[in-house]
């Protein structure tokens, strides 16, 4: 039994496929949906991990009718069980060239190091694959990638070593430490600790003197770079940015992005 931990639903759907396809991968895809490269990361005295993600989650998404649940770590530690029951079950980590990527690998091997032997990461970084239209890609997420072709991707498995359970799994206390706001990846598996602002200049540049839905600048943002925190976290920054005066926005912010305009302070500076 192969149990594949994999970050995020788009992520889930083409891998979920692929083992349907190849009778020799086929397990169960556990799927984390947080995105850990964002929030924070130190829980209060008393106060459990999931609690703190979603409380979070809560106040990005602010959303009225369902309450956030976040309940990874709860799924993952059952994964972990699966593995004491049945020694002959192993996890597989699917990483992509992405700061929540890597930071779930970190956070896994925190709680699943203890499997020596038993871990298996298939690392997508650098590596060519083909799109629908035959054409070389090289995926930044693993949702890119057609499940025919993360079937030939098995190939990329390999063991995680004692060594690197035991360097990587001190990663995720460096990060908890900093606590950031934001986690982008420079390169490999280095990833560094930001300020939760750290994207707002970049909002700012998009606002303009008449108001805009709150949608539409984020979405030109997200046109022209590649911010991986999603649209969501975006607009969560843009809700604290006013609070602190660098914007002003009407409408109803406690519903969608669609639902509530921005626009530029005219006294605002670049931070």
């Amino acid at each position: 039994m192969i149990y594949h931990i994999v970050t995020g639903d788009m992520a889930a759907a083409p891998l979920s496929e692929a083992l349907e396809l190849e009778p020799s991968i086929q397990g169960k895809v556990v799927v984390i949906k947080d995105v850990l490269s964002v929030g924070p990361l130190q829980k209060a005295e008393g106060q459990k991990f999931s609690e703190l993600r979603s409380a979070f989650w809560q106040d990005v998404v602010l959303s009225e009718k369902n309450a956030i649940e976040v309940d990874d770590l709860e799924r993952l530690l059952l994964t972990g069980n699966e593995l004491s029951k049945n020694e002959d079950a192993k996890i597989w980590l699917w990483i992509a060239p992405a700061p929540a990527d890597i930071c779930t690998y970190y956070w896994a091997l925190k709680y699943l190091g203890k499997w020596v032997g038993r871990l298996f990461v298939v690392n997508i970084a650098g590596l060519p694959f083909l799109d629908e239209n035959g054409k070389l890609i090289f995926p930044k997420s693993i949702g890119e990638i057609l499940p025919k072709e993360l079937v030939k991707a098995r190939k990329l498995s390999r063991l995680v070593t004692p060594s690197e359970i035991e360097i990587d799994g001190d990663e995720w206390e460096k990060l908890m430490k900093d606590n950031a706001g934001i986690r982008t990846l420079e390169g490999a598996k280095r990833i560094t600790s930001r300020n939760e602002n750290y994207y707002d200049n970049q909002l700012l540049a998009y606002c303009t003197p008449q108001f805009q839905k709150a949608s539409k600048v984020i979405g030109q943002l997200l046109a022209k770079t590649n911010i991986p925190t999603g649209d969501l976290y975006l607009g969560w920054r843009l809700r604290k940015m006013a609070e602190t005066g660098l914007v002003h926005i009407q409408g109803d912010i406690n519903k969608g992005l669609k639902d509530f305009d921005v626009k530029m302070n005219d006294g605002t500076l670049m931070l």
